[in-house]
């Protein structure tokens, strides 16, 4: 088991291609995209990221890519100043990525994704991630599989030949888990202590994979220390050392976090979801679920049905 693919799972992933837009010195892009983590590919001129949070915009440049890491509304612009009476907003809708039309030969044009988390995730990794994240083409191999994917990327767009579609999601999903790696294994390099931290330790990650692979076992501490081959004590104080927590602690985030999806995803009773993620019976489930959540899996999976029907919220695919 991949254990970035698996959290990223368990925490309700979805994606969208936003399409290639062409921004003109008239035009700027505001995507409404609080839920999801958004990433932008400047295949063209320069564009400016304003947000909330930025001291002062930051500029891309072609080849450069931006990962908003949390999310929050955000506009593109060719302009630093979005004040200045000629820049006029364009509203940019999920469902329709292309309904919104660019003027031909603009100045500048990106590429962009949603990757949708539409429920809070859980999982420490989400706190841990920057609000944003660049990297810059000047600093990228020219040769290097990165800078390889983002031509590759344009030219489908481009082009949009026969299969397009497709490889241009893989693409976008390569660069997007290419970027997602690096951070955690920057946020791991750097010190104090988290799950990307507590991962670069071989026995501790073997704890976590076991946790991630089988979240219903009735795991006990003496028997997770056989699995990494220390003592009880020992893996305690690691994984309180590299992960700041306990790891029974960390396996009761593991099991919401995978019901929080099973309640979104699938029609399980409380019974069934209950013991798909450990717990005996659906009373002790519930009574967990709502301390931790402040609300009962019931009204979860309520509040859930009804908000499908938001026009931002993105189907699986």
């Amino acid at each position: 088991m991949d254990l970035l693919s698996d959290l990223l799972q368990q925490a309700g992933l979805r994606r969208r291609l936003l399409d290639l837009r062409q921004l003109s010195e008239r035009t700027a892009l505001r995507f409404p995209c609080d839920k999801s983590i958004g990433l932008h590919v400047v295949t063209h001129g320069v564009v400016h990221v304003h947000a909330p949070g930025l001291a002062e915009p930051i500029t891309l440049h072609a080849g450069d890519i931006a990962v908003m890491a949390r999310g929050c509304d955000h506009v593109l612009a060719t302009q630093r100043d979005l004040k200045a009476a000629n820049v006029e907003t364009v509203s940019t809708s999920w469902g329709d990525a292309e309904a919104v039309g660019a003027p031909d030969g603009g100045s500048a044009a990106v590429i962009s994704g949603a990757y949708q988390l539409w429920n809070t995730p859980l999982h420490p990794l989400f706190r841990e991630l920057p609000d944003w994240h660049v990297v810059r083409a000047d600093r990228l191999p020219r040769l290097g599989p990165l800078a390889l994917t983002i031509g590759l990327l344009d030219d489908e767009v481009r082009g949009r030949a026969l299969g397009y579609d497709t490889i241009v999601h893989g693409l976008l999903d390569v660069i997007f888990m290419t970027l997602l790696r690096d951070m955690v294994d920057a946020r791991g390099a750097a010190a104090g202590a988290g799950w990307s931290h507590a991962v670069r330790d071989p026995q501790v990650r073997r704890v976590v994979l076991a946790m991630h692979e089988d979240c219903a076992r009735g795991w006990t501490l003496d028997e997770l220390a056989s699995h990494a081959g220390l003592s009880r004590t020992s893996l305690a104080q690691r994984f309180r050392d590299t992960m700041d927590d306990t790891p029974l602690a960390y396996l009761g985030t593991v099991r919401l976090q995978k019901a929080m999806r099973l309640l979104s995803e699938t029609e399980h009773n409380l019974e069934q979801v209950a013991l798909a993620v450990g717990y005996q019976d659906a009373f002790s489930f519930s009574k967990v679920f709502k301390r931790v959540l402040g609300v009962a899996p019931k009204e979860f999976r309520r509040r859930d049905a009804e908000e499908r029907r938001s026009p931002w919220r993105l189907s699986a695919g």
